[in-house]
């Protein structure tokens, strides 16, 4: 089944379309906070206006607005298109792609969090899991780190607090969505945030 890949939880938007197992096409855009603008004439960019019968969606953690944003586009082209929708995380995409890069017995996946502060996730080389989805502040991610290789956008974090560390800066790409396996693409498409929300309802007195 040709799948629609939706991936805007970090400041890159990107889109892909995947066939059998590979990408087919692709379109990566680094926009910061544009994404609602990007997203839509991205996605109608690809062969066939991007229609696919099943559509899968970061669901983060990473940017509170780029995920929402990917998760309500997903959600209204699987209803109109008839499409199966289900979502994935940022964190082993990541890792599949650091892998990819160059493999090594483990990873950690570091990317930005927001008020100075990291989401941290280790995996070993199948992906599974070796530590929880933290959100750290820089110098507990770096204690945590425990000399593994460290991948993603928030790795400056790091870098700003020790020298000698193996990291990569590395932003999620939609196409490497073809790396993961069946069952690290079938979450429910709801955010994934990592930390409480900024706003909190107030509480009636």
């Amino acid at each position: 089944m040709r799948t629609l890949i939706i991936e805007t939880s970090t400041t890159a938007c990107s889109v892909a379309l995947i066939e059998e197992g590979a990408a087919v096409a692709r379109l990566h855009d680094v926009v910061g906070r544009g994404h609602a603008e990007r997203l839509i004439p991205m996605v109608a960019a690809l062969p066939g206006g991007g229609r696919a019968g099943r559509v899968l969606v970061d669901c983060g953690p990473g940017s509170f607005t780029g995920i929402r944003v990917g998760i309500a586009a997903a959600r209204g082209l699987a209803l109109g298109w008839g499409a199966e929708i289900a979502g994935f995380s940022a964190l082993p995409l990541i890792a599949a792609m650091g892998f990819s890069d160059r493999l090594t017995d483990d990873i950690a996946v570091i990317l930005e969090g927001g008020h100075g502060e990291v989401f941290m996730q280790a995996f070993n080389a199948d992906l599974t899991p070796c530590s929880p989805m933290e959100s750290l502040k820089p110098g507990d991610a770096l204690a945590a780190l425990a000399g593994r290789r460290a991948v993603g956008n928030g790795v400056r974090w790091l870098a700003d607090l020790a020298v000698d560390l193996d990291l990569t800066d590395m932003l999620p790409d939609a196409a490497a969505a073809a790396l993961l396996p069946a069952m690290l693409t079938r979450l429910t498409p709801r955010p994934i945030y990592g930390r409480a929300p900024d706003a909190k309802p107030s509480v009636p007195r």
